[in-house]
């Protein structure tokens, strides 16, 4: 999930000077679709609030790094704890059906349909946010989920288990976005990002004792690797976002789906249909359409960190 400074926010330097945060964000997008490769590949032999656990347990030990490295606890304090338990059961209700829907879909389809949130995000911005939709905000969205249907391809029977699941994924995703949303004037980043990955150590943990898998010597690292692969991920995002403007960055989210579907087409010699690629290409488009058109118009298209969030991003890491 994707927290994003503004543009204010961001750093003022040279276009040669991005190219480092583009290769923190790439990086970022390829760690990512490692570890949901990595999810793939367990999906079958572990209970998924099995997987839930561990990526969250073992996310903590980078988030934590990154904590101190960022200018200590003071960032965890929070005033809105209540804030913190929606969010959280938001964003766990993405991560179970997330991770459900990787091991029933080809990688690059289930990572396509996450893509479904920004759209859905658009359609709950007036009855949660109280915003209004312009009009080609409305008409994005519409062509946005012309590329959904593409992608799901329902046949005479509806729409397919896994292809449900990723898109219950991709509604709780906006959800825990707009419950970010939300929180950005007195919640830090990095507060947010920690009490949820606690959220989801003490949720996954309390589905262990009905349906936990003892990994074998081969499977323990991965499982490890899995949670230690979503906090990198996290670091990385976070650093390039503190290097360059987030309309110099934001473009480079959709990397993560073209490392997921080379993973899916070397190792499960997955290939999405013509007309999921179709479906694919359409949502993608329409979510930068909407970002380029609120770029231009001075809206700002990702949720920004809150205020006290921009002291934090000045301190400067400190160096082992």
């Amino acid at each position: 999930m994707t927290i994003i400074i503004s543009r204010q926010d961001a750093p003022k330097s040279s276009a040669s000077s991005h190219l480092p945060a583009i290769g923190y964000k790439v990086l970022s997008a390829a760690v990512l679709a490692v570890m949901f490769a990595l999810i793939k590949k367990l999906g079958s032999h572990y209970p998924v609030g099995q997987i839930v656990f561990v990526r969250s347990f073992f996310a903590l030990l980078p988030i934590l790094w990154l904590v101190r490295h960022l200018g200590g606890y003071r960032l965890l304090r929070t005033e809105r704890p209540g804030a913190h338990l929606r969010r959280s059961a938001a964003g766990l209700c993405s991560l179970f059906f997330s991770f459900t829907a990787v091991g029933m879909l080809p990688l690059a389809t289930a990572t396509a349909l996450g893509y479904a949130a920004p759209l859905f995000i658009t359609l709950f911005a007036l009855p949660l946010l109280g915003e209004s939709i312009r009009l080609y905000r409305l008409v994005a969205v519409v062509v946005g989920f012309g590329g959904v249907l593409l992608m799901a391809h329902p046949d005479a029977h509806g729409l397919s288990s896994g292809v449900m699941v990723a898109l219950a994924g991709a509604v709780a995703t906006a959800l825990a976005l707009i419950s970010i949303r939300k929180m950005r004037d007195t919640e830090t980043s990095m507060a947010i990002v920690f009490y949820f990955s606690l959220s989801g150590t003490l949720v996954g943990a309390a589905t262990l004792p009905f349906s936990a898998v003892w990994p074998s010597q081969t499977d323990l690292p991965i499982l490890v690797a899995i949670g230690v692969l979503g906090g990198a991920a996290q670091i990385l995002l976070t650093k390039s976002y503190q290097m360059a403007p987030a309309s110099v960055v934001a473009p480079f989210e959709y990397a993560t789906f073209i490392f997921a579907f080379l993973l899916g087409l070397l190792v499960w010699r997955e290939m999405p249909a013509p007309i999921e690629l179709a479906g694919i290409a359409i949502v993608i488009a329409s979510n930068i359409l909407i970002a380029m058109y609120e770029q231009l118009a001075g809206v700002p298209s990702k949720f920004r960190l809150p205020s006290r969030w921009q002291d934090a991003t000045t301190i400067r890491a400190k160096t082992d």
